[in-house]
């Protein structure tokens, strides 16, 4: 195993266990020790990066980083005098059995990280507290990437994060969740955490990858979970899942041979995973057969449905997806769903309507930093034979963009514009 690929091992290890062992550690001691189990997570998984970095990764990652981390919390405690030697609490080992189990009651979730993002679903926090929680403490997320998936400053998630930790810290005994009526009352905003999960997977916001699959495989496996507890197992459940698979069914287009971008006009269709768009149209179909109050999911699902269905780019259902999209707005009348529906708009509509609602997007202020509001803009432009304004629009886009594959797409774009 080479560097670089022993990195992204690393870098995928991080990812799938940081908040598996936080789970474990905060079940087994209790969330007022939270910020103590952050730290010693973080020492183990530095501890890691120094010894697996000239040694091989070992078998069972998780046991490794766990034993680390659960030495250092008793350390931690008995510096504090809070444990004796022999009061048997620090083999955790026995709790790796329970790592992989799947809800399996009607009424009790029992894997770990699940029950973890219950817990930090607590009501009694404000539901951006809840989001933000989830994504720190279970997606190992950091405070850039939760900026972009909430368009919010940094310095605006990091205290957000510190509030909730603290409001966790003072009412979170355990995490055993509240059986029905407490999953229910969560289930929207742990469907929202997920999907966010999966969408930074879907998209890297940094990085030299712009699709982080083992993020993106993690949120499908939680929103499986869902589906065996009766409670849980709703209508966004499966628009949900419907909506990750058809967006993974795309993956291997996406990247071509030289590990360089492809956007979805160029991309090679007969590479579209076929088994994982059934699977999704199945889901769907369970989704509209007990429709919701809020079917924003089960929209966006049919929005990649349509992208996935189509012989080729030309034949996609450009009027179909923009009434979809002027439905969803409905329900979620957000900036990046307004962008979204510009490309739909444009393709049925024409170039200068499309630019006209850019611009008038551009007045409210919430995509000023947004690369791909610019780059958007520049492909307009483009096609409009505005090739000067295009590239402008385009350089703010590239300074804006932080994914260095994302980056070297938007340049090859300007170097094909400039060499018109």
């Amino acid at each position: 195993m080479n560097a670089t690929q022993k990195n992204d091992s690393l870098e995928h290890i991080f990812r799938h266990e940081y908040g598996k062992i936080v789970a474990i550690l905060v079940h087994k001691f209790g969330a007022t020790h939270l910020e103590k189990i952050e730290d010693v997570v973080q020492d183990a998984f530095l501890k890691a990066m120094q010894v697996w970095g000239y040694k091989e990764v070992p078998k069972n990652p998780t046991a490794w980083l766990l034993r680390v981390a659960n030495n250092g919390l008793i350390d931690i405690f008995r510096r504090e005098q809070k444990v004796h030697k022999h009061d048997g609490i620090y083999d955790l080992m026995s709790e790796l059995s329970d790592v992989d189990k799947e809800v399996s009651l009607d009424t009790t979730v029992n894997d770990s990280q699940l029950k973890m993002i219950f817990a930090c679903c607590n009501p009694s926090l404000p539901t951006e507290s809840q989001i933000i929680l989830s994504l720190k403490l279970i997606g190992g997320f950091s405070n850039k990437e939760i900026s972009r998936a909430l368009l919010k400053k940094e310095d605006a998630v990091a205290k957000s994060f510190t509030r909730a930790k603290k409001k966790f810290k003072e009412s979170i005994k355990t995490l055993d969740i509240p059986v029905e009526m407490g999953l229910s009352s969560r289930i929207s905003i742990v469907l929202k955490v997920i999907y966010l999960l999966f969408t930074e997977g879907y998209t890297a916001s940094t990085g030299a990858v712009i699709i982080k699959r083992d993020i993106c495989y993690e949120a499908i496996r939680l929103a499986l979970l869902l589906l065996e507890n009766k409670t849980t197992n709703i209508s966004e459940t499966h628009a949900l899942i419907a909506l990750m698979c058809f967006h993974t069914a795309r993956f291997d287009a996406r990247i071509d041979d030289q590990n360089e971008l492809i956007d979805l006009e160029h991309q090679d269709r007969k590479l579209y995973n076929k088994e994982l768009i059934q699977i999704g149209m199945g889901h769907l179909y369970d989704s509209k057969e007990n429709p919701s109050n809020n079917p924003s999911y089960y929209l966006q699902a049919a929005v990649s449905y349509y992208y996935c269905e189509a012989s080729s780019f030309k034949n996609i259902a450009w009027k179909k997806i923009l009434k979809l999209y002027d439905l969803q707005l409905k329900y979620v009348n957000s900036p990046i769903v307004r962008l979204n529906r510009i490309v739909p708009l444009y393709k049925f509509y024409g170039l200068k309507i499309g630019l006209e609602t850019l611009v008038t997007m551009n007045r409210e202020g919430a995509l000023k930093k947004n690369a791909l509001f610019y780059s958007l803009k520049a492909q307009i432009l483009n096609e409009l034979g505005k090739e000067e304004e295009a590239k402008k629009e385009l350089l703010v886009a590239i300074d804006l963009t932080k994914n260095e594959l994302q980056k070297k797409h938007l340049q090859r774009k300007m170097i094909k514009m400039s060499s018109k």
